[in-house]
């Protein structure tokens, strides 16, 4: 598949991948930022953003987008964060290719298996009557009994585009197949193999994707993996503590 991206920046490549219900404006900031130092590849993921529906939503499947992208766009040793699912594509990746990246940056989700969990956010992009609405304001309002949240509103909202004829909305994403295949977000990367390249891991100290717990795994996989935790953030870790975010990278890079 063609992923849609956007590249800035020059040096050493650097793919950004972003999470489920997410689109690669969602670390366009941090991308910018690092573009100072590293080509930077800003991605939208199959299914999400402006990159094309499919009926296969899978890790394997979005793994071998990313071979794909970097294969055609002709990237040596890139380096490649991915923040929740998109940290998770990154870890099926470098299991998959370990000699055809640098480094790893996987920011808080961990290589176990998660269920499911996102049944408020798919209730409430499933609640807009999208054929119906005529503005971002209506949608917004559809989704607040669901979402109290003002911050994840405007995220999930960042789904919305005009339709083709400019009359009405569409979803960005292929909503009907992420809801039919959430499942497959929770799976977990396979433990058979150790990857032995620098990889970083960090978690938002008020989330709860990344325990104590999962070390034994994380460095059964990543033998060399680094673990950070970053006070002050939950999972969004890039919206609440950008700055902190953006001194790990730098100091681990």
């Amino acid at each position: 598949m063609e992923l849609h991206f956007r590249s800035m920046g020059e040096g050493q490549p650097m793919v950004i991948l972003h999470g489920v219900f997410g689109t690669s404006d969602n670390l366009q900031t941090l991308g910018k930022q690092l573009a100072e130092k590293y080509q930077v590849y800003l991605v939208d993921q199959r299914n999400h953003g402006a990159s094309p529906h499919s009926e296969e939503f899978s890790y394997e499947a979005m793994a071998e987008d990313l071979h794909h992208l970097i294969q055609k766009q002709q990237l040596e040793n890139p380096i490649i964060l991915g923040h929740s699912m998109g940290g998770k594509v990154a870890m099926f990746y470098a299991t998959q290719y370990p000699e055809e990246f640098d480094k790893l940056i996987v920011v808080d989700i961990a290589p176990k298996a998660y269920p499911v969990h996102h049944q408020q956010i798919l209730e409430a992009l499933s609640a807009v009557k999208i054929d119906e609405i005529s503005s971002r304001k209506e949608a917004e309002e559809e989704i607040k009994p669901i979402i109290a949240e003002p911050g994840v509103r405007q995220f999930l909202l960042k789904n919305l585009k005009r339709s083709d004829d400019n009359k009405g909305f569409a979803w960005k994403l292929n909503l009907p197949v992420i809801r039919d295949k959430i499942e497959n977000i929770g799976k977990a990367v396979d433990d058979s193999k150790a990857i032995e390249k620098d990889v970083l891991f960090i978690s938002g100290a008020k989330s709860n994707y990344i325990k104590k717990g999962d070390e034994d795994l994380i460095h059964k996989i990543f033998p060399s993996a680094k673990i950070v935790t970053i006070e002050d953030a939950g999972h969004w870790v890039h919206a609440e503590q950008p700055k902190r975010l953006l001194e790990e990278v730098l100091s681990f890079l």
